[in-house]
Formats: structure tokens, C-alpha cells, sequence
């Protein structure tokens, strides 16, 4: 095998920040171009190959090319078995993983598509895969898809939803030499402040996965001038919530928790910029129940939104496994160890050389 550990240090020396993977796109597509086995399709940076070998089943192993901004971490450190640098763990070591199954596994016993796809760390408009989808939903077809996001070699069920909503609460302006005049809109999000600071998170169980909700402040705006009482201060407020239930019922629900901070008559009022939806774990399915048996650790929730969410909706039953801490991902600490490189090819080359029990019945 090659040495993984290395193989990963050359991704990471070639930068990928979101909207800049050309260079990265270009390598792994020149990599793989050549191997008889794969058709490789260019489509912008996004990279995709494909077996066919005339299997019942098709497996996607996906991968995003994107990392989040530098943080005086864009250049590969290598010491003993540990990697450290940008994209270490999210998701270049998934991306070693990836390419090297591509390269190496001539014959699987299922068909496999691997996509390498750009633009994950931003909005979603920009995500590669609805590129793909739109342009050459082909490429995208399959029984069931597995994410090599970091999750420490131990499969990850599912996804959570995310929402992103902004609050705004108003005032009255005045002096601040005479603020009893007018009324002050940033010390009306105190209220606010306190109740998402007081927040209990569900810690729901969906099929022996515990997922663990949240809800965080990420933003706040307000102010005109250092001697002026505000009129209009800005909230904006991340929601995480667990598969169980839709992005619709997680709107109502919130819009109900928010109301007892908020006066309609005064013109305050909550706005939905943006919702992904979660995705229920899928481990029934054949495949995926093969990945977790070859693992040999009980699956975990996925604590957070990765682009599961993307092919549950399509009904592509989907998982995350992959090398690297994610809980390191987009940190200056962000390193992956070369167990966990290893131990994510092996399992992934023995799914795909021996598949689920009588994978073609």
C-alpha cells in the first residue's frame, strides 16, 4: 500500500481554499485519468470516477476538495505518524483515502463511483454536488454513498439539520445623555440573549445513536454613534436539530421558543435565511451494515450537517466514515494520525472487495 501518511501531506501542500480547487481538481483528476478500470469525468473542478463493471450495486464514496481558510497552518508537518496542516483531517485525509481505493481497487465486487467535489465549507449554492446534479444527475446514481468526512475511522450515522435566522428587535432613539427618552434596542436583546444562553438541547436516541441539539448566537449588530441610544440591533442565531424531526417542524418550534423575548407591536421580528435539512440514520441498509460490521465499533450520530443530507434527499441512504478528529476540523490544531488513515482504507477496501453478504442476490 502507499504510504498514506505521505500521500496526504502532498493534498494538503496543494491549496484548495472553497472557490480555489482548480489546482487540487487537477491532480487527482491526472491521477486517475489514466487507470483503465475508471471512466473519469471533468466537470469544472469537480472529478468524478466511475467502474462499470456490470454490478447490481453501486456504491459512492464522495469527498469534498475544499478547506476552510488558513490558519497559519497551509503548509503539510510532518512528525512520526501524525500530519498536521489545512485540511488534515477535513477532509484531505478522506480525500487520501479515497483516491487511493480508486487506484488500487481494480476489481471491487460493486460498482463504484468516486466523487471529488468543490465548495462544502460555503453556502450551499456554491456545493459541487448540486452542480453535478443539475448538469449530469448520471454521475450522482447509486444505491447507497458514503461521506469521507472526519470521523475518527468510526462510522457516523446520519446528519443533523442546521438553520441560520436572523432576529431583529427595535428602539427609540435618544441622547445617551437623556436615554430615558428614547429606548434602547441593544439592551433589548438581553432577554434574548439570556434564553438561547439557558438553551437545553434534545439529546434524542434514533436508532442507537444519540443526537445532541443546539442553539448558539453567532452575530449580533447594532449601534449608530457613540452619544445615540440604538433603535435596531440584529441577531443572528444558529440552530442545530436532530433527524427526527423536518426542517419545517424545527422553524416552528424555534419561532415559538423566541417569542416570549420578542414584542410584534414594537416591530421585532425572526426571519429564516437559510435551512438543511437533517438526515435519518440509514445503517439498514446492506452496505452500510457491512461498513459498520467492518469497522468493528458501534456507530455514533453524526453531530453536525455534512452533504448526507444531500443524497438521503434523494433517496441515497448515506453515512460518514472517514480519518481525522472532527472535532479538530477548521482549528490551527487540525492534524490526522496515520492509524486512522490505514484503518479507513482497509475497512473501505474490504467493502468494497467483499461487499454485504451475497451482495448480488
Amino acid at each position: 500500500m502507499t504510504d498514506v501518511l505521505a500521500r496526504c501531506a502532498e493534498l494538503v501542500e496543494i491549496p484548495s481554499v472553497s472557490h480555489g480547487e482548480a489546482a487540487l481538481a487537477d491532480h487527482i483528476h491526472t491521477e486517475l485519468a489514466g487507470l483503465p478500470w475508471l471512466e473519469v469525468e471533468r466537470v469544472g473542478d469537480n472529478v468524478v470516477a466511475r467502474t462499470r463493471l456490470g454490478h447490481q450495486r453501486r456504491l459512492i464514496l464522495a469527498g469534498h476538495l475544499d478547506t476552510v481558510p488558513p490558519n497559519g497552518n497551509e503548509h503539510a508537518r510532518v512528525e512520526g505518524d501524525l500530519l498536521w496542516g489545512l485540511g488534515a483531517a477535513d477532509m484531505k485525509g478522506g480525500l487520501t483515502v479515497l483516491s487511493e481505493l480508486a487506484r488500487s481497487v481494480t476489481e471491487p465486487v460493486m460498482d463504484v463511483t468516486y466523487v471529488f467535489y468543490v465548495c462544502e465549507e460555503v453556502s450551499q449554492q456554491h456545493n459541487g454536488l448540486l452542480h453535478l446534479l443539475d448538469g449530469h444527475p448520471d454521475l450522482l446514481a447509486g444505491d447507497a454513498a458514503i461521506l469521507g468526512e472526519p470521523t475518527g475511522a468510526v462510522v457516523e450515522a446520519g446528519c443533523q439539520g442546521t438553520m441560520r435566522v436572523r432576529v431583529t428587535v427595535t428602539g427609540e432613539r435618544a441622547h445617551t445623555a437623556r436615554p430615558w427618552m428614547g429606548r434602547n434596542a441593544l439592551h433589548r436583546l438581553a432577554p434574548l440573549l439570556a434564553l438561547l444562553a439557558g438553551y437545553e438541547g434534545r439529546r434524542p436516541v434514533i436508532d442507537g445513536c444519540e443526537y445532541r441539539e443546539a442553539l448558539q448566537a453567532v452575530r449580533v449588530e447594532g449601534g449608530v454613534a457613540g452619544n445615540v441610544v440604538p433603535d435596531r440591533a440584529v441577531l443572528d442565531v444558529n440552530h442545530r436539530f436532530a433527524p427526527d424531526r423536518s426542517g419545517e417542524e424545527a422553524w416552528v418550534e424555534l419561532q415559538g421558543l423566541l417569542a416570549p423575548a420578542l414584542d410584534p407591536s414594537l416591530g421585532d421580528g425572526v426571519e429564516l435565511l437559510e435551512a438543511n435539512a437533517p438526515a435519518a440514520p440509514a445503517l439498514g441498509h446492506p452496505l452500510l451494515a457491512r461498513l459498520v460490521e467492518q469497522v468493528g465499533q458501534p456507530p455514533r450520530a453524526k453531530l453536525g450537517w455534512t452533504d448526507v443530507s444531500f443524497f438521503s434527499a434523494r433517496g441515497i441512504p448515506a453515512a460518514n466514515f472517514g480519518p481525522g478528529d472532527p472535532n479538530l476540523a477548521h482549528t490551527a490544531q487540525e492534524r490526522v494520525c496515520r492509524a486512522e488513515l490505514e484503518a479507513a482504507y482497509s475497512a473501505l477496501r474490504s467493502l468494497l472487495q467483499a461487499g454485504p453478504a451475497r451482495a448480488e442476490a
